[in-house]
């Protein structure tokens, strides 16, 4: 799948989480010159949709926030906060919202595309991340069902390991089957399983 460009905003969508009626039109104004069409929200609702929004643009400081909480805002989607307060209590929350992008209060009509293009760019090379981590964190799982399975047939069968493990990896070439998938079934049935035809 062809990585989406970030620099390409017109089409996307942005939802607008903020009171300031001023900033508000600077950015509704911004936006559409971009291309992009504008939702908004109460800071009080924050109502994020599940689909259909490509950006955020919150304002941090209308988001009241009390003593050790969390950020109430749970997405994927990448956020551009707008930020005029710097008070250590609403820096550290906004750390903790992780946002992608930012733009410092009072608002001009200089900035946003570039803060559309880091956010864009910055939440694809984070989803990139944790696919990338998520797959690593597979093949340990899998190495572990692979190393639990060659102990199970050197028991069994009174093998060396490399010899246990080229059983497994013959045995599944044969029956047209993964490593991980036979190791599975060895460590399950508690032995290599009979198969007497190949499987698909």
């Amino acid at each position: 799948m062809t990585r989406p460009s970030p620099f390409s905003v017109r089409g996307r969508h942005a939802l607008m989480i903020m009171r300031d009626e001023r900033d508000m039109s600077i950015l509704r104004r911004q936006l559409g010159r971009l291309g992009m069409s504008v939702a908004e929200t109460d800071p009080e609702a924050l109502v994020v949709p599940d689909t259909g929004i490509d950006v955020i643009v919150l304002d941090a400081d209308s988001i009241p926030i009390k003593p050790d909480s969390a950020p109430p805002l749970k997405t994927s989607v990448p956020v551009i906060a707008l930020i005029g307060t710097e008070t250590p209590s609403r820096l550290k929350w906004l750390l903790d919202l992780q946002p992608t992008s930012f733009l410092i209060k009072p608002l001009r009509s200089a900035g946003l595309y570039t803060a559309l293009v880091v956010a864009f760019d910055c939440a694809q090379r984070r989803s990139e991340g944790a696919a990338y981590v998520e797959k690593l964190e597979d093949r340990i799982r899998a190495r572990r069902v692979v190393f639990g399975a060659v102990l199970q047939l050197m028991r069994n069968h009174g093998l060396c390991e490399d010899d246990a493990f080229t059983l497994i990896r013959q045995t599944a070439m044969r029956h047209r089957t993964t490593v991980e998938q036979l190791s599975a079934d060895i460590i399950a049935l508690g032995g290599m399983p009979n198969r007497s035809s190949r499987t698909a």
